[in-house]
């Protein structure tokens, strides 16, 4: 019979997080793992994934808002307190700062006692993803390359169970990737590496670097067509450690990946759907045996709104845990085995993937495509959210069916978890006393080991160890590294020229030649992103839109200060500036942003922001002076649109 066959073991649970310090995240990992999680995954803070001290200007609001600020050996060991890392399999979700991060986790496991050749788990340093959709780069394409291998070669040699890449098409569907460019660009990404670690290891060591690398996906709600683009990826996959790199061993090639379902379709509106749809998308990377996720972690159902909360985390996590444990699912061999219908659907999806491929290989691989594919997710982006202003994308709850109860899981200031603001203070003071308390001249010396294993070529791992243990911290690193190295501007995929979609636009571009007559030139519109947040998506597609209404737009991409805004907006006397943040650290930022428009002389030009802002502080914003707030549930472009045209329009300012 069949429930007498032995069960497959389950995945690995996690749940992805961090925040505040790491003291509070420690203490919610601990929680997690006697709840049942079987796997940590650990989410870093902007400031230290993108190489800033807390202390930082750049990291003015963002300490602790998205993950756990380390800057040092003493965050790293707080971290792991009391957790057992020579038994812990630890996902570490960096990437500019992951030989960093790895060095300090190696260091935290030799005080604990632990034999470092057994440690077992990820850092992601995927930097080509980051250049496309999630912005936590800091240097160019060529050195981020030659540290990502760097970190691979040194794992090879020591840290033998490691996987020192996880090839991230996560934040790429994020971006509006279709299932054929989520296929393609990662697994460019990966041949990518690959070609450039050859180099590194001995031939007779290749292909079990190539059986190291694994990769983290996302899975959407169309969950046939996500099951199906899984099953294509283990093909592909297959297929090029085969004929590209010539692996003959079959355990060499196997496609290994975790997943996180989809965030991108989570909605502000009716956000008790959020649940099914998790559930849903969960399955696509469950039920099929032939293509099922190594790990899988859940967003819980209210990040649409803000921070979950750890009971959030703990409904998602039962999730997981009552599909492998109650159903039968693991007690069958693959279901898809031979359907017609599954193995036409992931045909179509490799031809199409190949076609990709092709493509990029002919720009001189991923790293030379980059800007190419910077451009297609903007594009297949812009054509996803047109869908759902048109109705032709259903979602339930926001363009269909929007009649309902009020949630009452979303009742009370308790709703959502915040961040206290006094934990930037906090980390700040215990930042200045590591560095008061350390040895100086030994800080001195490693960094000047690491600066010359940059510029000689040498492998940067060990002085990135000898850096940890002698108390250098994230900024001091990363600044040699940029200096070393340089630092990289990542293409917006936004072409100031106008596309040629026009559907829906002529209304708009009449108002915008009409104001645009009254201003005496062309409506002014300047998009920016304050702060270190890198989910650039939102803002491309209103610079996007802008554009293609006929407005003169600039965007210049992420992470810019304050200052750089403002002196964009003198340089270009514009007429409205928009605002995007989607790190929780819009009330700081914005609060800075708006005191500077006034020191200037700009309080009267009209600036709009956009972000996931609670409506308490949507509040705040609007009494400091900003003129529209914009949150996930405003998914009408073209309504955003038209507020822009009125602001700017002069008659209105003279009215009020």
């Amino acid at each position: 019979m069949q429930h007498d066959r032995p069960k497959d073991r389950p995945w690995l649970f996690r749940t992805y997080a961090g925040h505040s310090t790491a003291a509070a995240s420690n203490a919610l990992y601990r929680s997690n793992l006697a709840k049942g999680q079987t796997g940590l995954s650990v989410a870093f803070d902007l400031p230290t994934q993108t190489g800033y001290d807390s202390d930082h200007e750049l990291a003015r609001g963002e300490v602790g808002k998205v993950g756990v600020p380390i800057c040092h050996l003493g965050d790293m060991r707080m971290l792991f307190d009391q957790i057992p890392l020579d038994q812990m399999n630890t996902s570490m979700t960096i990437n500019a700062t992951a030989p960093w991060l790895l060095a300090l986790y190696i260091a935290v496991a030799e005080e604990q006692g632990a034999d470092v050749s057994q440690l077992q788990g990820t850092v992601q340093n995927d930097l080509i993803k980051e250049y496309l959709s999630r912005g936590t780069y800091i240097c160019p394409p060529e050195p981020s390359l030659r540290m990502i291998t760097d970190v691979a070669a040194y794992t090879r040699e020591h840290l033998p169970k490691w996987n020192p890449m996880n090839v991230c098409s996560y934040h790429l569907q994020e971006a509006g990737a279709t299932p054929e460019q989520e296929l393609s660009f990662a697994l460019a990404t990966a041949t990518a590496v690959l070609d450039d670690l050859k180099g590194k290891v001995s031939k007779e060591d290749f292909p079990a670097m190539v059986g190291r690398i694994s990769f983290f996906v996302n899975a959407g709600i169309r969950f046939v067509t996500e099951m199906c683009k899984m099953r294509a990826f283990v093909e592909l996959w297959d297929e090029i450690c085969r004929d590209r790199y010539g692996v003959e061993d079959p355990k060499f090639r196997r496609f290994r990946y975790g997943v996180q379902v989809n965030s991108l379709g989570l909605t502000e509106q009716q956000p008790e759907n959020n649940v099914y749809r998790i559930l849903i998308e969960m399955l696509a990377v469950t039920l099929s045996k032939k293509a099922r996720a190594r790990a899988v972690q859940l967003p819980a159902w209210n990040e649409a709104l803000g921070l979950p909360r750890p009971w959030d985390q703990q409904w998602s996590l039962r999730m997981q845990q009552i599909l492998a444990f109650e159903t039968d699912l693991l007690e069958y061999e693959d279901l898809f085995e031979g359907n017609p219908a599954v193995d036409a659907k992931v045909a179509a999806l490799k031809e199409g993937a190949r076609a990709e491929l092709a493509q990029i290989d002919s720009m001189g691989g991923a790293v030379g495509a980059i800007d190419y594919m910077k451009s297609r997710l903007v594009e297949a982006n812009a054509e996803r959210i047109a869908g759902i202003e048109g109705g032709e994308t259903v979602v339930v709850g926001v363009n269909k069916y929007e009649a309902g109860e009020p949630s009452p899981l979303t009742s009370g200031e308790d709703s959502i978890m915040t961040v206290d603001p006094e934990v930037e203070a906090d980390q700040i003071g215990r930042l200045n006393d590591w560095r008061a308390g350390r040895d100086a001249a030994a800080v001195k010396q490693a960094l000047a080991d690491l600066n010359e294993a940059a510029i000689t070529g040498a492998n940067v791992m060990p002085a990135s160890i000898a850096c940890a243990k002698a108390g250098v911290t994230t900024g001091e690193w990363a600044d040699v590294v940029r200096a070393a190295f340089g630092q990289y501007r990542g293409p917006t995929g936004v072409s100031p020229n106008p596309s040629n979609r026009t559907e829906g636009l002529d209304d708009l571009r009449e108002m915008v030649d009409a104001v645009s007559d009254k201003l005496g030139r062309r409506l002014k519109f300047i998009m920016g992103k304050p702060g270190l947040d890198g989910h650039s998506n939102g803002a491309e597609q209103i610079a996007a839109r802008a554009r293609d209404c006929g407005m003169d737009i600039t965007y210049e991409g992420i992470r810019l200060t304050p200052d750089e805004i403002i002196a964009a907006v003198k340089r270009d006397d514009a007429h409205v500036v928009g605002l995007s943040i989607l790190s929780g650290s819009h009330i700081p930022l914005i609060s800075d942003f708006m005191e500077k428009m006034r020191e200037n002389g700009l309080g009267h030009v009209p600036v709009v922001a956009g972000g996931i802002i609670p409506e308490d502080d949507a509040e705040r914003l609007r009494a400091m002076g900003i003129a529209r707030v914009y949150t996930p549930k405003d998914f009408e472009l073209n309504t955003i649109m038209r507020d822009i045209i009125q602001l700017a329009d002069p008659e209105r300012i003279a009215a009020e």
